[in-house]
């Protein structure tokens, strides 16, 4: 069965996002662009809410005609542009780029999903994580910690009732300072 895998860049306050919907404190150099190009190249899908998924549309269907992408970033944009994705929405009547969208989090639409052929589904977009949490659906945590505090923002993690025990699966160092924790669910 895939898992659902929600990663996620953050602060080392936590912040996934700043005030103004700025990422720009994000350290994303070639080293990690690469890492997330290898292992975001296997997934099966991308799930996303309409946020995090317009803001992906707004910029990697054409990052690679850009003369300033870097490899990676080129790369990256193709991965993107091939993958299947999911946006979950109320509001959005049409997407491009090889998407589908869904109106609601039906678990055992999502449990279908899981039981097809192909790579893990990788979550991203923190109100979708929290549905996703919620009805006990993320198997894994990738959490790309930045060596930065921003102050305040978007939390990764909204207040939740309940405790989710997890299990160290690997941490990673890069040399721009980012480190990946990596946590499994215990069920």
């Amino acid at each position: 069965m895939r898992k659902i895998v929600y990663s996620m860049s953050v602060s080392l306050d936590g912040f996934m996002e700043g005030p103004n919907h700025d990422i720009d404190w994000h350290r994303v150099d070639e080293e990690l662009h690469l890492h997330f190009n290898e292992w975001l190249g296997t997934m099966g899908a991308f799930l996303s809410g309409r946020v995090t998924h317009q803001l992906m549309a707004d910029f990697w269907p054409t990052a690679d005609a850009d003369p300033a992408s870097t490899a990676a970033m080129v790369e990256f944009a193709g991965i993107w542009r091939d993958m299947p994705k999911i946006v979950f929405s109320r509001t959005l009547e049409r997407a491009d780029w090889n998407t589908t969208i869904k109106r609601d989090v039906m678990v055992e639409e999502i449990r279908a999903l899981q039981a097809e052929p192909g790579g893990d589904l990788v979550l991203g977009g923190a109100d979708l994580a929290a549905t996703f949490r919620r009805l006990d659906l993320i198997d894994e945590y990738r959490v790309y910690v930045h060596p930065v505090l921003i102050g305040r923002g978007r939390p990764m993690f909204r207040p939740m009732e309940g405790t989710t025990d997890l299990r160290l699966a690997e941490t990673r160092g890069f040399g721009n300072g980012v480190v990946l924790l990596h946590y499994a669910a215990r069920r």
